[in-house]
């Protein structure tokens, strides 16, 4: 098996169980509040090692509660949290959510911890880097970050979720980056394209390949996924199941094609897997919390 090296956010999220998702002006009651661990990042090393891979976590949290509680969360699923750092400067990111009482959720993030991740504490721990075999990084922690890493992992396998998502990030080399995933929103933000239909997707995905990257998943929630490189496209249809909660989602499932590639296994079965456990995770409330065991997914 491979070994995972995520590089990313660790956040405490802050859920509110709401009617509907407020419009820009308006004011929603809500009717449960519900704290638990999250970031992107954290959310997907939880997933890879809940599911059973060797994963390791770089990342920064305050040096308060809430940070010690997220390591220790993610070290009850055997991720290795040894170069998770406590910060005593800047207090442990916060994400603050709106869930509707359809699945649909609305994010606000204060980054805290995870902006002091600089270029300096990327180069202390290069080690890291250079020890593991996939590299997965979100867009919750700077570009100049994630920039540093790319020139430091160039034999890597590279894997971005570009969430949330950001066109700078097209101004980086990205010739090795061997998966980015986007979804719909996210796609069009970075392409400056509309998406609407099939093949709207698959040409703003190759505006992506255009600067190097290798392989676009492109996500569409319960409508299913793409796969497409420069020459074929394929595509998922989404498993059928009751979403309560889609908050994590979209991690579980980048986060399960990474452990699948880790396996051995190609593309089109990573992405086959990682549609399995996506529909799980959006049956159940919470990020980490609904994260479920490989023997539920097999």
């Amino acid at each position: 098996m491979k070994k995972i090296l995520v590089i990313g956010s660790l956040n405490i999220d802050f859920s509110f169980d709401v009617e509907k998702i407020p419009e820009p002006g308006e004011t929603v009651n809500a009717t449960n509040l519900k704290v638990s661990n999250g970031g992107k990042g954290a959310n997907q090393a939880y997933t890879i090692g809940k599911l059973g891979g060797k994963v390791s976590m770089l990342g920064m949290v305050g040096n308060d509660e809430y940070g010690k509680n997220i390591k220790n969360s993610l070290k009850k699923v055997n991720v290795n949290v040894k170069k998770i750092i406590l910060n005593n400067k800047e207090q442990t990111g916060k994400a603050f959510i709106n869930v509707s009482h359809d699945g649909e959720n609305a994010i606000t993030i204060m980054h805290g911890a995870n902006y002091a991740m600089d270029k300096d504490f990327i180069l202390k721990n290069q080690n890291e880097i250079k020890n593991a075999d996939i590299i997965l990084m979100q867009l919750e922690i700077p570009l100049k970050t994630i920039k540093e890493v790319i020139e430091i992992a160039k034999d890597k396998i590279i894997i971005i979720d570009p969430a949330p998502a950001n066109r700078n990030l097209l101004k980086l080399d990205l010739s090795n980056i061997f998966l980015m995933k986007p979804n719909e929103t996210e796609l069009s933000v970075l392409t400056g394209k509309p998406i609407k239909d099939e093949k709207s997707i698959v040409n703003a995905a190759r505006c992506l390949i255009k600067t190097g990257v290798k392989n676009v998943v492109v996500s569409l929630g319960d409508k299913g996924s793409y796969l497409i490189d420069e020459n074929s496209y394929k595509f998922y249809p989404s498993i059928k199941s009751k979403a309560i909660d889609t908050t994590a989602a979209g991690d579980s499932f980048i986060a399960s094609i990474a452990l699948s590639l880790a396996n051995d296994k190609t593309l089109d079965e990573s992405v086959k897997f990682a549609s399995k456990v996506a529909s799980l995770v959006v049956t159940k409330k919470g990020a980490q919390d609904s994260i479920p065991s490989l023997k539920e997914v097999i």
